[in-house]
């Protein structure tokens, strides 16, 4: 007679039947670990977290300044409206963040205050964003063509004009 431990490793349940595919799929134990302290971390039940301080804690900025910056500038947005860095941010909260030419739209599910890994991270949000645009469809600006030999004055400022340097027609000051 088989324990009961050796039938889960075989893949059923304690009374010999096969796993159904609505059972939730196995978490990586380290990962699980890093949830349980991230929600230790988090607020008390029915508290909230600072949107400067969210979008940082699940890596949607890099730091928590710049999350801040991305709140003042108007680049993030709670249920459709602008927001401060100070915003309270609530479970079930739609987040739209604007990052060099993409937007990124996510639904809070659990808050934190700490900045977690990569797979926990994941696990506090809903991602809704639309794909990032392929690598392919921009062009690279300024790539010449091997042993064409330097750039004349006119090759430069048409490279300054591609990359966005000269900002509009507006002049470069003249030094000597």
């Amino acid at each position: 007679m088989a324990s009961e431990d050796d039938e889960e490793k075989a893949g059923g349940t304690a009374e010999g039947q096969p796993e159904t595919a609505d059972a939730q799929p196995a978490v990586d134990p380290q990962i699980a670990a890093a949830v349980a302290a991230a929600e230790a971390a988090g607020p008390q039940s029915g508290g909230s977290v600072r949107i400067d301080s969210w979008i940082w804690a699940v890596r949607l900025v890099k730091t928590r300044s710049m999350g801040a910056t991305a709140c003042k500038g108007g680049h993030v947005r709670v249920n459709g409206q602008n927001v401060k860095p100070s915003h309270s941010l609530r479970i079930g909260d739609e987040v739209r963040l604007r990052q060099e030419n993409r937007e990124r739209i996510v639904i809070v599910k659990r808050l934190i205050r700490k900045r977690v890994g990569a797979p926990v991270a994941i696990q506090c949000y809903v991602d809704n964003s639309p794909p990032p645009p392929p690598r392919e469809a921009v062009a690279p600006a300024g790539i010449r063509d091997r042993g064409t030999g330097r750039p004349t004055k006119r090759d430069r400022r048409e490279l300054e004009r591609l990359r966005g340097l000269m900002g509009g027609g507006a002049e470069r000051p003249r030094g000597r």
